[in-house]
């Protein structure tokens, strides 16, 4: 899911997986909006016992997923994840990789917290997401890509954004807390890993 350029394919990808041996997952895994697949192939590499609840709106990115990523352990849901009703406390890892994007600020506080509401208290959270560098050519640079994009995505797709809204103070609400942060193309999108404590 989320809004996709300017950023090449493989940027994305790396930005995807960045942070992908820090999730340790135990009891469940959660993943919304995961497009067709990559991020999915790389967490079994490195889990390949994990349980996997993936939340994906598009039939077709849940078609390409389940042909890269083959396996039984994944229960796919066909849904936007407004719409899905998810168990409490139940995931040790949320995964929102350039999902969180498509809101707008007063449906994105709902999201996070109806994430939050379903992670176990020492969850880990893993999200990529486009970012506005705050000074510097790479926030102009970042500012005309996005006011491009969200044109773009609304008129195309109808996603609920026509602006990026930073979903940090969201979490920080949830009780997790930025244990790292990777930036890549001209710091115009980060990779967070996030950890709960009990």
């Amino acid at each position: 899911g989320g809004v996709r350029r300017p950023a090449s394919g493989r940027i994305r990808a790396q930005a995807r997986v960045a942070f992908v041996r820090e999730s340790a997952a135990r009891r469940g895994v959660l993943v919304v909006g995961e497009g067709n697949g990559r991020f999915l192939a790389a967490f079994f590499q490195a889990y390949p016992d994990a349980v996997v609840t993936c939340v994906e709106a598009s039939a077709r990115m849940i078609v390409l997923a389940r042909k890269r990523v083959g396996k039984e352990q994944v229960d796919f849901i066909e849904a936007d994840i407004r719409a899905v009703a998810l168990p409490p406390a139940q995931y040790d890892l949320i995964v929102t990789h350039f999902v969180l994007d498509c809101f707008c600020e007063v449906t994105l506080r709902e999201v996070v917290a109806k994430l939050a509401r379903a992670a176990t208290p020492e969850a880990s959270w893993l999200l990529a997401d486009f970012r506005e560098p705050p000074d510097g050519w790479e926030q102009r640079h970042a500012q005309f890509w996005l006011r491009s994009m969200y044109g773009f995505f609304r008129l195309t797709t109808g996603i609920d954004a026509d602006q990026l809204v930073d979903p940090s103070p969201f979490l920080r609400e949830a009780g997790f807390a930025c244990g790292a942060q990777r930036l890549s193309r001209f710091e115009m999108i980060k990779s967070e890993w996030w950890r709960r404590s009990a």
